[in-house]
């Protein structure tokens, strides 16, 4: 931290002008990183229902892409099939279309609504590439979107509608954003000058971020979904290292001014919390890449790389333009704005933070037990969550993808468009055996007559009598996956099953990982391995009640009208282990700087007692003014149009927000007293090897 202070005092000019060549050819060139990134993915490659997919894929069979709906139209009649006809003529002529479905060459009810007015066809798509797919499929809905009475959907339509629907909310997330941040982030910095850093800081790490993001994509399949995670986590993050740097800063002026020694102090206090915080971020979100599901692995690598670059630019370019400014970070501030700063920059022991840590420290136990009760009650509903999947209702109701699905469930034969196709190998006969077994398993609504492929393989269509992520259809897959036959299951509710047992066999990895990075992380920081401990529990216990309020939200369907969403019914089966990973680094980060406080008051005299009020004073504006600032970068994405990403931001902003005044104000201080010196106990070879390391703070 010495030398890059020295970097910015002495070579501050050439810091700033190398900086902002590197992120104006970052941008150009990251510019056009959403068209090179991929959709969802949710997908394990050692699970049962990828298997069955290569088989019938590697035979040539092709699932269903595009569907297109007719409205008011009765195919029965001479005019209504000449209508169709027509559209399924000229999908056949597409040689991105491997094969068209319709009651004209299947003679199937299925394709016919119950009323009878209205019919779709189904057409399977020639590419295999999830990206080819997509495009083949916007493609069509684009020829087609001027035919009255024809709505195109399905599900490769539907992964590109949630592409573009990604794509513009980050847009609106950031117009909505950015107003308001400034304006807080003039609150709370005190200057125009100051509170412009924060968003120069985030909009550099997302630019350098983007960069990076678009070199991982050529060598592996990237989601689109990190462009929200680093949006909104590079913005967030920015802001609580600027405040942790600039507030330093600004109290180490006011004591000798300008120059070297204030900034070697900055780096050294500051800049080393920085550090610690954002390998504590950036341990966690590495976590994800643990899973092989292309959407958790792409926000492990997107997630991990802006709090290293957001560090980065902490660490080198801002204290460079510190430097540069000098007293001048205070500019452009209004007269009672001033005076705030003034006085934040001034040690007081009679702020509202601590005699509010000193109140808290006088009944320690009741106010921890009372703490905990809460969170506990908080977290009860997510003892009875339920787990859905990304498809099409995910969607606005505005989106053609959302309507088609709407209608196939409402308008036609039940679930006929989600079956259980089992891939069975061994000919003919053995494709009939199976699909005379399938018939007797309870459960199954029909089964379609065998489809030959190459090599043998025969495709068999198993039809349920239930919705696809219904319990009754799960256990319909298990029971089809016991049969003895050379058959593999695959399809909506396959799937969803092999989702589910591939995220519950990597989650103790998972959790392992970044319990380990905290222990690591704030062991290395403070030399207690209790205050780690204390530190996973309370971050335990504030995710566990953001899940429950998510599970009300969402879930129950609590503020469909004010959030504009429809409920699903569960969450999102990866977003709890999304947030997990998210809220478990942030947490930790708010917990690392507050400690780091703390600790350096206790190492300069202070009682233990004393320390943490101290400790909490000097932190308790800024935490909270960094949780608010985030909350709204994160929060911004509530404005989304899809349901798991309105999930994702509101979830965090909870769980930031529970963090900076629950735990901190409260459960902190109550258990810090409690404790007292044990809370700084460590074995005694543990100890030599933190004295030997010497990453003592103050």
């Amino acid at each position: 931290m010495k030398r890059l202070a020295e970097l910015a005092q002495r070579r501050g000019r050439r810091v700033v002008i190398v900086a902002a060549i590197f992120f104006v050819g970052a941008g150009a060139l990251g510019a056009g990183v959403a068209d090179r990134l991929d959709p969802y993915g949710a997908d394990d490659p050692d699970t049962e229902s990828v298997r069955a997919d290569e088989r019938l894929e590697a035979a040539g069979f092709r699932d269903t892409g595009v569907v297109v709906l007719f409205e008011d139209v009765d195919v029965r009649s001479a005019a209504g099939r000449q209508r169709v006809a027509a559209i399924a003529d000229e999908l056949a002529a597409n040689p991105d279309v491997a094969e068209v479905a319709s009651f004209l060459n299947t003679r199937s009810p299925d394709f016919v609504s119950t009323d009878g007015d209205a019919t779709y066809l189904s057409a399977s798509l020639a590419p295999t590439d999830d990206g080819d797919r997509q495009d083949a499929a916007e493609a069509i809905a684009d020829e087609l979107a001027g035919e009255p009475g024809v709505t195109v959907g399905g599900p490769s339509v539907a992964q590109a509608q949630v592409n573009e629907q990604t794509e513009k909310d980050l847009r609106t997330a950031e117009l909505f954003a950015f107003p308001i941040l400034f304006l807080l982030s003039l609150l709370f910095f005190r200057s125009l000058v100051a509170a412009l850093l924060p968003l120069l800081v985030g909009g550099l790490a997302i630019v350098g971020t983007f960069l990076m993001l678009r070199v991982a994509a050529e060598a592996t399949s990237v989601s689109i979904f990190a462009l929200n995670l680093v949006t909104g986590l590079g913005l967030g993050l920015a802001i609580d290292y600027s405040l942790f740097v600039v507030s330093r800063y600004r109290e180490e002026i006011a004591k000798t001014g300008p120059g070297l020694d204030a900034m070697r102090r900055t780096m050294a206090t500051a800049g080393r919390t920085v550090l610690f915080s954002s390998l504590t971020v950036a341990g966690a979100l590495a976590s994800l890449l643990v899973f092989p599901q292309r959407f958790l692995y792409s926000m492990g690598i997107g997630g991990s790389l802006v709090a290293l670059i957001a560090a980065a630019i902490a660490l080198i370019v801002l204290p460079a333009i510190l430097a540069l400014l000098g007293n001048r970070v205070n500019a452009l501030s209004p007269k009672f704005l001033q005076l705030r700063a003034e006085r934040d920059a001034r040690e007081t022991g009679d702020g509202f933070w601590y005699r509010l840590s000193q109140l808290v420290m006088r009944v320690p136990g009741r106010i921890a037990a009372a703490s905990a009760a809460l969170l506990i009650a908080l977290g009860l509903p997510f003892l009875g969550v339920q787990f859905t999947s990304v498809d099409a209702q995910v969607l606005p109701e505005s989106a053609t993808a959302r309507q088609v699905d709407d209608a196939m469930r409402a308008d036609f034969r039940p679930f006929r468009d989600t079956p259980v196709t089992l891939a069975v190998s061994g000919g003919g006969g053995e494709a009939q055996r199976v699909a005379d077994q399938a018939r007797r398993v309870p459960g199954v609504a029909d089964v379609r007559a065998p489809v030959e492929l190459s090599g043998g393989v025969h495709a068999v269509d198993v039809i349920s009598a239930h919705g696809p992520l219904d319990e009754r259809s799960q256990a319909l897959v298990e029971d089809l996956r016991e049969l003895p036959a050379p058959a593999l299951a695959t399809g909506a509710t396959a799937g969803f099953l092999d989702l589910q047992d591939s995220l519950g066999e990597h989650l103790p990895l998972v959790l392992a990982i970044v319990v380990a990075v905290t222990f690591i992380v704030l062991f290395a920081m403070t030399g207690s391995v209790v205050l780690p401990l204390k530190q996973v529990l309370m971050n335990a216990l504030g995710l566990s009640a953001t899940f429950g309020i998510l599970v009300v939200i969402f879930q129950d369907g609590r503020l469909e009208s004010l959030l504009g969403y429809t409920s699903q019914g569960g969450l999102e089966s990866t977003q709890p282990l999304l947030l997990f990973a998210v809220v478990f680094g942030l947490s930790t980060d708010y917990g690392v700087f507050l400690l780091s406080r703390i600790k350096e008051a206790r190492d300069n005299g202070f009682s233990d007692s004393d320390a943490v009020a101290v400790g909490l004073e000097r932190t308790g504006r800024i935490v909270t003014a960094a949780a608010l600032l985030f909350s709204v970068a994160i929060g911004a994405f509530v404005t989304s149009e899809v349901v798991f990403i309105k999930e994702l931001g509101l979830g965090t902003a909870i769980a930031v927000l529970i963090d900076a005044t629950i735990i901190r104000a409260l459960l902190v201080p109550s258990l810090m007293e409690m404790l007292g010196r044990w809370n700084w106990w460590a074995p005694a070879p543990l100890r030599r090897l933190h004295r030997r390391i010497g990453l003592s703070e103050a």
